[in-house]
């Protein structure tokens, strides 16, 4: 089955490369990489350009452009990564290979967070388990799915904020996720930049929110509003 590669992006001028060279391996052996860009205003898109199949602008807001790169893709199978994550070697194999074996549909990776403060593999280790009790995805995680059944489950909701969450509920109700233990690294820089413990207690809250029923708008407010 062949596979697509659907990377949201937005002034990340400072990361793509990396991760888009990363990906190289995979590309060479026919796997296609879309970045969605939401209307950047650094060198994103240029950056970008040489080192994906397709550079496409889509609304800004990370659903938006994740559906519009989905749109686009020509693969069977479609996976959808940060532009700051790095998937595991060999990723398109673990993917496509473990889908087949598990007659499964959907799935995600573990995680690992890159920096420095001890903290941040206590919170890898954390979303890992967490992911594996309740069947829920991250955006952080790699999720990776068939087309079919991305169509099927009415493809990313366009809120502010969630977004990967709302989507993974609804594939819930077609199988339990396929959960790849091979580690896709991400970046801690959220955590590092806006303090760890404190970047933790706010994404908790915001999701507990969520799961209470509040409006992504709002919460997508109040994370802004978080910020330093």
């Amino acid at each position: 089955m062949s596979l697509s590669i659907i990377i949201p992006a937005l002034d990340e001028a400072e990361h793509i490369v990396a991760t888009l060279d990363s990906l190289q391996p995979l590309r060479r052996r026919g796997v296609e990489i879309i970045v969605a860009d939401g209307g950047s205003s650094d060198n994103t898109a240029n950056l970008a350009r040489e080192r994906a199949d397709q550079v496409l602008t889509a609304p800004a807001g990370r659903a938006r452009q994740m559906n519009a790169g989905a749109a686009a893709a020509r693969g069977e199978i479609l996976c959808f990564v940060h532009a700051d994550s790095r998937l595991p070697e060999g990723a398109d194999g673990l993917i496509v290979d473990g889908l087949s074996r598990s007659r499964r549909s959907w799935g995600r990776f573990d995680v690992s967070i890159a920096g420095t403060h001890p903290m941040l593999r206590v919170i890898a280790q954390l979303m890992n388990w967490r992911s594996r009790l309740t069947g829920i995805a991250t955006g952080d995680q790699g999720l990776f799915l068939t087309r079919s059944l991305f169509e099927a489950a009415g493809r990313f909701p366009e809120i502010a904020l969630m977004e990967d969450i709302a989507l993974t509920r609804q594939l819930k109700r077609y199988s339990p996720p396929l959960c790849i233990a091979h580690r896709l690294m991400t970046s801690g820089r959220r955590w590092e930049k806006h303090g760890v413990w404190r970047t933790m207690l706010l994404m908790w809250r915001l999701r507990l929110a969520y799961f209470f029923g509040a409006d992504p708008d709002r919460l997508a407010r109040q994370y802004v509003r978080h910020k330093p």
